[in-house]
């Protein structure tokens, strides 16, 4: 890991390109002045910021924070730190240590000291509180604008000094007077006390009376504390500075208070990274030497999809996220290794710094842009540095998936301001690692061999959601399927089998999947039929279903699909909210599987990522209601979640919020995967989803020369514009109505079964989309028609015609068809009876 040379000699080799020192127009202006070793000079410059306590910054060009720099030279000048410590710690000592990093700016640099340590775990300080998490400590900075350090280990005894020697690496970028490390050494040893302690920081820049208070210090405790850097220095600073740094930057302010951020000129797109599953986002709840062999064995395979999103990009920037340097730090030095682009790695931060175009300042620019992460203390305005105008052809930004909300997508958001400056914006999202429940004994990483005394610390955690073009023909942005892919695995069984199986109790539907339905040529013309006259009045009910979803459970709610018929509908319901109100709503896609319940799963990944009262959960249409019923069942053991399920029609009269009551065809109906990203019905089987497993499926990536799902979505989707004003309307009207459910289609359904001798609820499928269902994956007995219904059953007869099921005409129904399942049935059986015949 350390084998990308002497970070000193890169750090020359940047040096000699721009020969002017970027601490000069500081040092000139307010007689700052910087004395100390010789690469002093190489490693800082001068910034100006506004903050009470200390106007000017020193800016490092080895951080990776506020300086695009070479990834190999951050991660080396960190490495070669910790093999320092390892050397003066010696090898049994280094073995019981613990890195501890400061957040924000040295968790990425403290996470390369403890590679370089190579056998220690890591935990850095952080200002993100997560649920559930108890914190273990806390500290404040002196200097800094935002103060306030949780310690939140994973595991508990993470930072127990129970073993003798057992010593604590402490890693900040600078070690300016001090105060910060020694406070935190004086909370942490209050409650963990321990024999040693050692400091790293990438430049030591006390003064000789801060110096002196470390000898004090360590007495004071009782312990011995070391401290390692890389280099030693001094800032002098003149009487008055303090007052003069305010000055000038209220000048420069005032002088480009007006300017407006140009427009974006590329497109953000997506990569999937494959983060390894197991393995943290850095270290805010501990990381350990086994989670760092399983990053290793990854990183290729991430920096080879990185570099074909990349395509022919030539100067590229890794743009890190506030507390995220170690992730996208690690993928910006495989991607050195990956391509022949010059590659530069930086991050976002909280700290607000004057901005300078001149070659002697080391802020020659900065973005600004909302925080997109829900920070517990409110939004506020965060910055990028160095980016604009530095010539990069391409920016890959990554993030943590607590992060990629709404507001890192929307107009003004860091996306936008980045694609305003760059030809192209490629967004990786690194999964929020979710520390195990407390008493709860975590895995460790796929393929790897956890150590007793690492073993507490790995976690089971869940992928990220599933996205196309790798899984489902939907666009990444389109739908998240919180699902695992089964498509390699042997599921389909014949219609028959299957039907046999499941009524004698043999197996569950959710088990095997169906054989996918070709459609024959006629049934293609007359789906496309079906979608020409059907998609204004979808668009509408669409239109209808959202604005009721915004007004009641807005603004910004979380869609969350029940896989698969649901999710053309919340792919459908997020394009209408951006559509007519730039709304970038996140929507993904669940399991539920009749008599299992809702993949728990899911709503746990859900819970971590969202607020549980945001979720809003999304299907196609009512048919008697079990699917409801099962859904608000299954939600009992998960507080926060509303079971309340939006659908685009409601003819069973089951829900609140739908866009219509009739029962109508819906074209997506009419096919299976070929109109739903060429995914399969969910699967659950006990030997292929574990306990830490979601539900699985299939993406029929070889049924596509017959998709239709983005025929289905444009179609409907170019008659928004002309059904907004019916909408408006009647989400008014709707809004102001009684909608509580009547459950008239339940009782309808409880009514046929027992007239037609059928004695099971499960086998009468009501409404046209469950009638569709039988004919394409059931074995149908008969099919109930509603007299006079018209063009809306063309496709439901011409399948019946198909597989020789009759379809009797009815009067009183309220729906416009209704499917029956064959009662009793195994294979060979015929009549109306379901009797089998003897084989002779």
């Amino acid at each position: 890991m350390g084998g990308h040379g002497p970070a000193d000699e890169h750090i020359r080799e940047e040096e000699a390109v721009d020969v002017e020192w970027s601490g000069n127009w500081v040092a000139g202006r307010l007689g700052v002045e910087l004395v100390g070793d010789g690469e002093l000079r190489e490693l800082l410059g001068l910034a100006l910021r506004r903050n009470p306590k200390r106007a000017h910054l020193l800016v490092s060009n080895v951080l990776g924070k506020h300086v695009p720099q070479r990834p190999s030279v951050v991660h080396g000048a960190g490495f070669e730190l910790g093999e320092r410590v390892r050397n003066l710690l010696g090898e049994a000592e280094a073995r019981r240590a613990v890195v501890l990093g400061y957040a924000e700016t040295a968790t990425g640099l403290g996470h390369a000291v403890a590679d370089g340590l190579g056998v220690a775990p890591y935990l850095h300080s952080t200002r993100r509180p997560v649920a559930g998490v108890a914190p273990a400590g806390g500290f404040e900075e002196a200097h800094s604008h935002a103060t306030s350090h949780l310690l939140l280990p994973e595991d508990p005894d993470l930072l127990n000094a129970t073993a003798e020697g057992s010593p604590l690496v402490l890693v900040d970028d600078e070690f300016s007077t001090g105060n910060t490390v020694l406070n935190t050494i004086r909370a942490l040893h209050a409650r963990y006390p321990r024999d040693r302690y050692v400091i790293v920081a990438l430049v030591d820049m006390r003064s000789e009376a801060d110096q002196g208070r470390l000898a004090e210090f360590a007495e004071e405790i009782g312990a011995r504390v070391d401290l390692v850097a890389r280099a030693r220095g001094t800032v002098r600073l003149p009487e008055g500075v303090l007052e003069k740094g305010r000055s000038l930057v209220a000048a420069h302010e005032a002088d480009h208070a007006t300017d407006e951020p140009p427009a974006p000129r590329s497109v953000p797109a997506r990569v999937a990274l494959d983060w390894p599953a197991g393995v943290p986002d850095g270290g805010r709840h501990g990381f350990t030497p086994v989670h760092r062999a399983a990053l290793e064995a990854a990183l290729p395979g991430m920096a080879a999809r990185v570099a074909d999103a990349l395509g022919d990009a030539r100067r590229v920037l890794v743009l890190g996220f506030e507390e995220l340097m170690y992730a996208p730090l690690r993928i910006g030095t495989a991607l050195e290794d990956a391509t022949t682009a010059e590659v530069r790695y930086s991050t976002t931060t909280r700290s607000p710094v004057l901005a300078v175009d001149d070659p002697g300042y080391a802020i020659r620019s900065r973005l600004v842009f909302p925080a997109h992460d829900d920070p517990a203390d409110g939004p506020g305005d965060r910055y990028a540095y160095n980016v604009a105008g530095a010539g990069f052809d391409a920016v890959v930004a990554v993030v943590d998936s607590a992060a990629d909300t709404p507001a890192l997508h929307a107009p003004d958001g860091l996306l936008a301001r980045l694609a305003a400056h760059t030809d192209q914006v490629v967004l990786a999202v690194v999964p929020s690692y979710v520390p195990s429940p407390p008493g709860t004994v975590p895995s460790a990483p796929a393929g790897t061999v956890a150590s007793p005394a690492s073993h507490r610390q790995e976690a089971a955690m869940l992928p990220e959601p599933l996205r196309g073009p790798a899984f489902s023909s939907y666009a990444a942005e389109d739908v998240g399927w919180l699902l695992q892919d089964l498509s390699d695995t042997a599921l389909e069984a014949p219609t028959e089998e299957r039907e046999e199986a499941i009524q004698s109790g043999g197996a569950h539907y959710a088990e095997s999947l169906p054989v996918e339905y070709q459609p024959s040529p006629q049934y293609q013309e007359l789906f496309k039929a079906a979608l020409a006259t059907s998609a204004a009045r979808i668009a509408r009910a669409v239109g209808t279903v959202t604005e009721t979803v915004l007004a009641e459970r807005g603004p910004r709610p979380v869609l969350v699909s029940l896989a698969r018929a649901g999710t053309p509908v919340g792919v459908l319901m997020r394009r209408w909210a951006q559509h007519r109100h730039g709304l970038d709503l996140p929507h993904y896609a669940v399991s539920i599987v009749r008599g299992r319940g809702i993949d728990a799963n899911a709503l746990r990944w859900l819970a971590a990522h969202h607020d549980p009262a945001d979720v809003v959960f999304v299907d196609g249409w009512t048919g008697k209601g079990a699917i409801t019923r099962e859904l608000a069942a299954a939600l009992e053991e998960f507080g926060g979640f509303n079971p309340e399920i939006a659908v685009l029609a409601d003819p069973g009269g089951c829900v609140r919020t739908y866009g219509t009551r009739e029962d109508f065809l819906i074209p997506s109906a009419c096919l299976n995967s070929t109109v739903s990203g060429l995914i399969s019905r969910t699967v659950l089987r006990s030997d292929l989803v574990g306990p830490h497993d979601f539900h699985g499926a299939k993406f029929y990536r070889e049924l596509a020369d017959t998709d239709v799902s983005g025929l289905f979505l444009d179609a409907v989707a170019a008659r928004f514009d002309e059904v907004a004003g019916a909408v408006d309307a009647e989400s008014k009207e709707l809004l102001a109505a009684d909608r509580a459910p009547t459950w008239e289609g339940w009782a309808a359904v409880e009514r046929i079964s027992e007239e037609y001798g059928i004695h099971d609820v499960n086998l009468v499928k009501p409404g046209v989309g469950e009638t569709t269902r039988v004919l394409l994956r059931r074995v149908p007995w008969k099919i109930l028609a509603k007299r006079g219904a018209g063009a809306d059953l063309d496709h439901v007869r011409l399948l019946a015609e198909q597989r020789g099921v009759p379809v009797e005409e009815v009067g009183e129904l309220p729906y416009t068809c209704v499917g029956l399942i064959h009662p009793k049935y195994t294979r060979g059986a015929t009549g109306a009876d379901g009797t089998a015949v003897t084989a002779k």
